[in-house]
């Protein structure tokens, strides 16, 4: 499981994009609080962030033609198999979202890529 730099969610491949949906969606729900080696400081932020970033997917997902549930533009859905936030608290957008997701963060999402054959500039 991985999220990838934001700054290239609209250049990634659709398989790269699809599963970055699904991972968020993982993420949010029931795989919240739960050990990720990759994905493990998302944690250490309010879940409301993880929103944040799942809208910058979704809205790219939009923008190629898909249709994701709309359901995930509340804040407070966690999926079908789990419990809403009952009000999760807003935070400010920060760029990048994570602090995490710096240039060395960036060249790492960039050198996955490389090794599975995507090359992005």
């Amino acid at each position: 499981m991985r999220l990838w730099h934001q700054s290239i969610i609209t250049k990634l491949p659709r398989q790269q994009l699809l599963g970055q949906h699904r991972e968020l969606a993982a993420l949010r729900g029931n795989g919240w609080g739960r050990k990720h080696a990759t994905v493990d400081y998302v944690f250490d932020h309010s879940p409301y962030k993880l929103y944040q970033f799942h809208v910058i997917v979704i809205n790219e997902m939009k923008r190629r033609g898909y249709h994701p549930n709309e359901k995930w533009l509340n804040p407070n859905y966690r999926g079908i198999h789990c419990e809403p936030y009952q009000q999760l608290s807003p935070c400010p957008l920060t760029n990048p979202i994570y602090p995490e997701h710096d240039q060395a963060y960036l060249n790492d999402c960039l050198s996955n890529l490389k090794a599975k054959g995507i090359i992005i500039s």
